[in-house]
């Protein structure tokens, strides 16, 4: 059992305790506090709200704000009505419900909740008759009335504090930052995702900034702190994940990151020259060591979207830039995208109607050399309609390097393993097994690399080597059964896409949430080129 789960337990157990004094108090049989169920039945009665109430306390995320309630409540019944007595009530309920019940000065006045409603209704008959003598006494000597700030402060915690649950166990508003999803995602599509269809995760991390993911904007910095933490638990899912279907999640590759103002950069994005090709200054200021380097816990690692395209079990090999599953041909997204060198018949381009088109400017590329060569990454619709403007215009696929003179590293692609998987390019990729909760299979020297993160990072054991041998926790090892699902995941466009070709197989605790619905779209991303109008309040899953 975790430390999380006996934390609970002893909680639980104080908090019985404590209600045990106080239900003496407040004349009732002192062990029903400590009966789960009826103590808070009986507690519900003694605040005056129905013991119904109490049921309220069996639905997940609810009951945190009706325990919050009943405890802030409870002190109030004793004629408790400080800001602190709140606070302490809500943060601290087991050990100030016992000094309640244990000090003798300390009194039970009555049910709260219909003693504040008498009075109310006093003062409103006081102002409703017209005595302001009898209205001013009364407001005078309200042990309810909260001055003006403290209504504010109350206000702004309630909604900091529901924001943030929601937030962390509902709903989450997410933002496209890149062009990896386009055709069906777009630069600047702002979403909601549900965390409840694919299983509610619980957090990890417990100290942070409400309302923050894992950056300071501006200032910088972390936004947490990695201990205490807990161990995730996924509760039931509304549905399965399928193939094809948008999916939000953790960075698997993204619990050690150098952050960059524009983006993060991984381990492995340093080691296989990424960050040397995309920002030279970059590599250089992280190889100098003058860039630290953070870990991340798994619920503070950045969030990506990608689509599932091969779930546990399946077998996943791409040939001519068609993936096939389980040697079939996959369904392809309707505005799947590739890359295409488009050569113009003049170097007076008219790319005013790229924007509409969808086509972005992080999509299309210009080539220095040839002012009338353009690269852009297009779906078949955009391919047409560019084609369209002039029958003149040539539009060939782009073919990836296969040689290391024009820059091909096949160690780029996952697994970082060229000697025995590949060589491999984006286009021509696999086969690749996608691991399965509970199978079991061989392993040896040759195919280590394509399962060593699995076994020694997301399932948590001790991986090492020794004299030609493989050793978990100790043990030398010829095959693993793994303790979990995992998932690939690729972007519509799947020329510019960073996903499971570069950083391999998602893990199940790593997935946060479906997307449902784009609630607005800037189009690429920026107020000053207006608004997607047609774009919001639009599907998330367009495939």
């Amino acid at each position: 059992m975790s430390w999380f789960a006996w934390m609970m337990i002893i909680g639980y157990v104080l908090l019985s305790v404590s209600l045990y004094k106080i239900f003496e108090k407040a004349g009732e049989a002192g062990w029903k506090g400590l009966v789960p169920g009826l103590n808070f039945v009986v507690w519900s009665k003694l605040v005056g709200r129905p013991g119904w109430w109490a049921i309220w306390m069996l639905v997940p995320i609810v009951n945190v704000f009706i325990y919050s309630g009943l405890a802030v409540d409870m002190v109030r019944s004793f004629g408790k009505y400080r800001f602190l007595d709140s606070f302490l009530a809500v943060v601290g309920a087991p050990f100030y419900f016992f000094f309640l019940g244990t000090r003798p000065e300390e009194k039970y006045l009555g049910p709260t909740i219909p003693a504040e409603k008498e009075y109310a209704a006093k003062l409103a008959e006081a102002q409703e008759k017209g005595s302001k003598r009898q209205y001013e006494k009364l407001v005078k000597e309200n042990p309810y009335r909260k001055g003006q700030s403290r209504e504010w402060a109350e206000a702004i915690i309630f909604a900091v504090f529901a924001a943030a649950l929601i937030r962390l166990f509902l709903i989450e508003a997410y933002v496209i930052p890149t062009s990896s999803m386009e055709g069906s995602l777009m630069v600047g599509d702002f979403l909601f995702v549900s965390k409840a269809h694919y299983g509610i995760r619980t957090p990890k991390t417990v100290a942070m900034i409400p309302l923050l993911h894992n950056v300071i904007p501006k200032f910088g910095g972390e936004s947490y702190w990695e201990k205490p933490s807990l161990k995730p638990v996924r509760l039931p899912a509304l549905e399965e994940i399928e193939h094809n279907s948008p999916v939000v999640f953790n960075l698997p590759a993204g619990d050690s990151v150098y952050i960059f103002p524009d983006r993060t950069w991984t381990v492995d994005d340093v080691r296989y020259g990424m960050v040397r090709d995309a920002n030279p200054r970059y590599d250089q200021i992280i190889k100098s060591g003058a860039k630290e380097l953070v870990t991340r816990p798994l619920d503070k690692r950045d969030h990506y979207i990608k689509r599932c395209i091969g779930l546990p079990g399946d077998t996943l090999q791409v040939i001519d830039r068609q993936v096939y599953i389980d040697g079939k041909p996959a369904e392809n997204p309707t505005n799947m995208q590739f890359l295409y060198v488009v050569t113009f018949p003049s170097t007076t381009i008219n790319e005013q109607p790229f924007a509409d088109w969808g086509i972005s400017e992080e999509d299309n590329i210009r080539d220095d050399r040839a002012p009338n060569v353009r690269y852009i990454f297009m779906s078949e619709d955009q391919k047409a309609k560019v084609q369209g403007m002039d029958p003149a215009i040539k539009i060939e696929n782009y073919q990836f390097p296969t040689d290391a003179s024009r820059g091909y590293n096949p160690d780029r692609l996952f697994p970082h393993d060229s000697k025995n998987y590949g060589p491999w390019t984006v286009d021509n990729y696999g086969p690749i097994w996608i691991p399965k909760k509970g199978v079991t299979i061989p392993i040896n020297l040759q195919n280590i690399n394509m399962f060593r993160r699995i076994i020694g990072v997301y399932e948590e054991n001790d991986l090492s080597f020794a004299n030609g041998q493989i050793l978990i926790n100790g043990t030398p090892a010829t095959e693993y059964t793994f303790k979990m699902d995992y998932y690939w995941m690729m972007g519509d466009n799947r020329h510019n896409s960073e996903d499971s070709r570069v950083w391999g197989f998602v893990p199940e605790d790593h997935i946060v949430g479906k997307p449902l619905f784009i609630w607005f779209s800037l189009k690429e991303g920026s107020i000053a080129k207006g608004v997607n109008w047609s774009r919001v309040f639009s599907s998330a899953d367009k495939r």
